[in-house]
């Protein structure tokens, strides 16, 4: 099985993912999985009726791979996003789809979807300029979670505490960036500093850590110095967790769910999601687990399991039929 990971470190990350970068390098080659990583700098586009010789790589034609794993999120750019359909349109399966991408891309789209499918999300506002603070403070609230509608690892998000706060911080903005897409969401007191995490591959929840920054931060962003430990996926968490993904379409997704008294609210969902903090804290093998449910999804299998699954095996009732019949 042949897989390429497309990936840019960025300076807009507090911490590039260079460590799931080389999980998974390291459990593809345990598992006989030839993956390569490539910059979509490095990609070059030919739209032709002719499919063949139609994506370069450093300017030279390449043999299609079985599967893509996109790994940059919310750093997904157009550019990037028109590789990944250029693959799909050619048949190569990606680990999630540019669709799926592009929807958790934009975090007021992806909560417009969730509303609609009448899950627990917290109130959310698009920002208009110059900004009504009066119908803020009716509808929305303060405090209040002001966010960019693209962002990972809790870069732009910024928590006002005051209507005068809000005012000078929403001043600057329409100064500097008028056009700039910001949303407010309403803040959930309860989940002040913590989070929950659930790791979902292939529609299963099969990880979830709670994240907690111990007061010093009213985000949970491991990567910004929050802890993580293990916490159980109760009913509840499972179906939050899951339905977000399937509504998403996501294949491998991180969701975010916050805590909102005895119950949660989601509060957005990851397509290439971080898993050190995940490792660290749950006793699960992420990487591996990706590339084993892409193996699944794709029936490639290596060669001892091929032979393993021709190897006759004998029912009870077979048995029975043995002892049925006389012997020489």
């Amino acid at each position: 099985m042949r897989g390429w990971i497309i990936y840019k470190d960025s300076a807009n990350l507090l911490k590039p993912e260079i460590y799931e970068i080389e999980r998974l390098l390291a459990v593809a080659k345990e598992e006989d999985i030839d993956l390569q990583v490539f910059s979509p700098d490095q990609f070059d586009l030919l739209v032709t009726r002719e499919d063949e010789e139609s994506i370069l790589i450093d300017g030279q034609p390449v043999a299609l791979p079985d599967f893509v794993l996109p790994r940059m999120g919310a750093g997904t750019t157009y550019f990037t996003l028109a590789i990944i359909r250029h693959l799909e349109r050619l048949g190569v399966h990606c680990f999630n789809s540019s669709q799926s991408i592009e929807t958790v891309k934009d975090k007021l789209f992806a909560q417009q979807i969730l509303a609609q499918q009448n899950l627990p999300t917290p109130k959310t506002m698009l920002v208009k300029f110059p900004v009504n603070i009066e119908l803020v403070e009716k509808q929305i609230g303060f405090p209040v979670v002001i966010k960019t509608l693209s962002g990972s690892q809790g870069s732009g998000v910024f928590l006002s505490k005051s209507r005068g706060e809000f005012d000078d911080l929403m001043q600057l903005i329409e100064a500097t960036n008028p056009k700039a897409n910001i949303i407010l969401q309403r803040f959930v007191k309860s989940s002040h500093g913590r989070d929950l995490r659930v790791l979902t591959i292939g529609g299963r929840a099969v990880a979830c850590m709670e994240r907690n920054s111990g007061g010093k931060n009213f985000k949970a962003n491991v990567s910004a110095g929050a802890t993580g430990s293990a916490h159980p996926i109760t009913p509840e968490i499972e179906w939050l967790a899951t339905q977000t993904a399937n509504i998403l379409n996501l294949d491998v997704a991180g969701i975010d769910l916050l805590f909102d008294e005895e119950h949660f609210k989601i509060c957005e969902a990851n397509s290439s999601p971080g898993f050190e903090g995940l490792e660290k804290a749950v006793d699960i093998d992420v990487a591996r687990e990706i590339l084993h449910f892409i193996r699944i999804r794709l029936g490639i299998f290596k060669r001892s399991e091929k032979v393993s699954q021709k190897v006759k095996v004998e029912t009870p009732n077979t048995q029975l039929l043995k002892r049925q019949v006389p012997q020489e």
